[in-house]
């Protein structure tokens, strides 16, 4: 197994009010949340972000850490499982010029509505099955991604992404460390099928053969 370790440090954290999203979160809410479709993305706050939008101040003060950390290069070849619209690819290419970036994700609207820059580079998919070879990239990330399946297709997506990595991977994934958090996590989470305690988690990723470094997604 993987270190544990928070490269999202500098990514900026939002004050979220758990207990309120969950009185007006339904199940309704969820299966059209789990479309990732417009709604999803740009439509009403109860299904999603309520609108994503690129913004600089979110990842551009991440990639250094990312860049020190896995000593990305020009020479880099590095894929995003779950990509969205782009915007990590996008500062990455900013701030290491000449890195080979590949994105994927389930969303068409996502991948129609990308970040132009990278358009070009963002392509249809399934964590489940990742149409790559064995060894593809030099660093595989997954950021909110994998938790979004249930517990059998979250291992195999973590298997996944470990087969077309050369060895490095970094995923985020819902957890909890007490039960206030917990709490918190069942209140907001809108998307998520896996979610577990950290040391679940780790238990998980030790069972499913995991060797990727990971952190967490606490509201």
């Amino acid at each position: 197994m993987g270190q544990e370790i928070d490269l999202l440090a500098n990514y900026p954290k939002a004050k979220r009010n758990t207990a309120e999203r969950a009185k007006v979160i339904t199940e309704q809410d969820r299966e059209i949340a789990r479309q990732y479709g417009k709604d999803f993305f740009d439509g009403d706050r109860t299904y999603g972000y309520g609108g994503f939008h690129y913004l600089p101040r979110f990842w551009q003060p991440v990639i250094p850490d990312f860049k020190h950390y896995f000593n990305l290069s020009a020479d880099s070849k590095i894929l995003d499982v779950g990509c969205a619209k782009g915007f990590m690819l996008h500062d990455m290419q900013e701030l290491i010029p000449g890195i080979n970036v590949t994105g994927l994700d389930v969303s068409t609207y996502a991948l129609e509505n990308a970040k132009e820059e990278v358009k070009t580079h963002l392509q249809i998919g399934d964590a489940k099955s990742l149409p790559f070879a064995d060894n593809t990239f030099d660093v595989v990330f997954s950021i909110n991604t994998v938790h979004n399946l249930d517990e059998d297709e979250c291992a195999q997506a973590l298997l996944e992404i470990q087969r077309v990595s050369k060895g490095k991977c970094f995923i985020t994934v819902d957890a909890y460390r007490n039960d206030e958090e917990k709490e918190r996590m069942m209140q907001w989470a809108l998307t998520a099928k896996t979610i577990k305690h950290v040391d679940d988690w780790k238990v998980f990723f030790k069972k499913v053969g995991y060797k990727g470094d990971f952190y967490w997604f606490i509201p």
